[in-house]
């Protein structure tokens, strides 16, 4: 295809899984970098989705352990815990030019990833999917949308938009978005409270927006302060309308790595709410009491 673009994907799990199988389908050289065991089945049986929106399809990727040549963007699709032992098969040197896509939760990594990439060349996104790796190379796409918000305060905007077109002409509706800080609080303040509570009391989102409703509706309300302090959107309604709106039966990713027994991106999502909350002056007993709820109930390493 003319417009042929080679992309690596750091961690081909459900997100960067589905990604990956959604851009090679579409005639784009893929890339995925993971550890070896995961490669060799990348490499020997291709990525296989399981998806009512885009189809039962296997795609076939390249894979290896670390990024060897240029790329015209990397995603970075692992968890934040997982974040800076997995940017190690990524050297700056040889991503040179090409974007670093971060889809991470949270608010803080863009200023972590410009201080070891070139600043002009990250390029945070957001992405709102249900997508679960049941097995490596094997990608379940629950939900009936997948929508991609493409941002980047200092990146050539020709650079996001043909980055944005391959995508929507993969397949998730895309759009570039001119502010990064809007773009990623508009995320966090419908994750944090949704990840948060669903963790801390063990139910899918249906339970807790009936049981708890006082303390979804007070913590909505502080997460909402906290990202209009910080220049982001500030709706509670609207974010309490969402939860309503979502299936009874819908658990956060936190929810299912606490169930699993993996890290949890605690530190990500309630502590960067917090120290948010501490920089602008905006009290958050709710937040802080349910961070530190989690902290001590998972070994957590949230920073006050």
């Amino acid at each position: 295809m003319a417009n042929e673009r080679t992309v690596a994907v750091l961690g081909p799990g459900g997100v960067g899984g589905l990604l990956a199988a959604l851009l090679s389908r579409s005639g784009h050289r893929v890339v995925c970098l993971s550890g070896e065991q995961t490669a060799e089945t990348l490499r020997t049986g291709g990525i296989q989705v399981r998806s009512a929106r885009f189809g039962d399809f296997t795609a076939r990727v390249e894979a290896d352990t670390e990024l060897r040549e240029p790329v015209d963007a990397c995603l970075v699709t692992v968890k934040d815990t997982a974040l800076d032992a997995a940017l190690a098969r990524v050297p700056a040197p040889v991503l040179g030019d090409g974007l670093l896509v971060p889809f991470l939760n949270g608010v803080e990594h863009p200023a972590a990833l410009r201080a070891r990439y070139r600043p002009d060349r990250v390029a945070p996104a957001v992405i709102r999917v249900e997508s679960t790796r049941v097995a490596p190379g094997v990608i379940d796409h629950g939900s009936p949308f997948a929508e991609i918000d493409l941002t980047g305060a200092d990146v050539p905007r020709p650079r996001l938009d043909a980055l944005a077109g391959a995508f929507a002409a993969a397949g998730p509706a895309t759009r570039v978005l001119e502010d990064e800080t809007a773009a990623l609080w508009a995320k966090m303040s419908f994750l944090a409270p949704f990840a948060l509570l669903t963790t801390r009391y063990g139910l899918p989102l249906g339970d807790v927006r009936t049981r708890h409703r006082d303390e979804l509706t007070a913590l909505v309300e502080e997460t909402a302060a906290i990202s209009h302090a910080c220049g982001g959107p500030a709706d509670p309604a609207q974010a309490l309308a969402r939860y309503d709106a979502f299936p009874a039966a819908t658990k956060s990713s936190m929810q299912r790595d606490a169930e699993a027994g993996r890290p949890l991106e605690l530190d990500a999502i309630g502590g960067a709410l917090l120290r948010a909350a501490g920089r602008h002056g905006v009290p958050a007993p709710v937040a802080a009491r349910v961070v530190r709820e989690l902290s001590d109930g998972a070994g957590g390493t949230a920073r006050r």
